[in-house]
């Protein structure tokens, strides 16, 4: 699985024809591993462990982070709880979602979330108005980029390699097909988990200690 940079510059974001493997879901029973690129949340030395995998072209994943995240962050995140784990994935258009992971890192790590946080907010708003590269170019622009700063975090050649690389570990070592794919210490949830579900996986993780809640049911669905 790979998209070349040649798709997002050249074109400015057209389609790059990137289809995403379907693989069969593996339970885990432990936190997972540190990845390169991993991007975190909160204490090191919480007891739970929550990573999502998530697409910026995904509209489920907006809506979790427009609508679940605050309130996640706030109960769980703030008060040393949960450390949260934001790992990247790409879903069509998938060089919309490659673009803004590189917008992200050029910005810097002190900003990352501002950055992820701000594309999801403003994705319907720019597949709507169907400039995907102008969209981006504004954020860019209000985290203070200049146009040339911009196309040349499109165009590292590094960069993208590098989300490239943690697309395909992602699918071969976690078996990641959904986007929104939440790991609550090792316990896979597939779709835009309610908080609700997301709390009873954590008081699960950590009885007595993280949270209290009953799983609500919900249906995967594909970014």
């Amino acid at each position: 699985m790979s998209l070349d940079r040649r798709a997002l510059i050249g074109s400015g974001l057209s389609a790059a024809g990137l289809v995403l493997a379907a693989a069969p879901g593996v339970a885990r029973a432990a936190p997972l591993p540190p990845a390169e690129g991993d991007m975190a949340l909160g204490s090191p030395k919480a007891r739970v462990q929550v990573v999502e995998y998530a697409s910026l072209s995904c509209s489920h994943c907006a809506h979790w982070n427009n609508e679940v995240f605050p309130a996640f962050k706030k109960q769980f995140i703030d008060t040393g709880k949960v450390r949260y784990v934001f790992r990247e994935f790409l879903t069509e258009p998938a060089q919309f979602a490659a673009a803004g992971y590189l917008l992200a890192r050029r910005v810097g790590p002190a900003k990352y979330f501002q950055v992820i946080d701000t594309v999801f907010r403003q994705q319907a708003a720019i597949f709507e108005s169907q400039d995907l590269w102008g969209g981006l170019l504004k954020i860019g622009q209000g985290f203070g980029l200049t146009e040339e700063q911009f196309t040349a975090a499109l165009q590292d050649k590094a960069a993208l390699d590098a989300v490239n690389a943690r697309v395909e570990r992602a699918t071969e070592r976690d078996k990641v097909e959904f986007t929104p794919t939440f790991f609550v210490n090792g316990e896979r949830l597939e779709g835009g988990q309610p908080i609700e579900a997301l709390a009873a996986a954590i008081a699960k993780a950590a009885p007595g200690k993280a949270a209290r809640g009953k799983a609500v049911p919900n249906k995967p669905a594909k970014g």
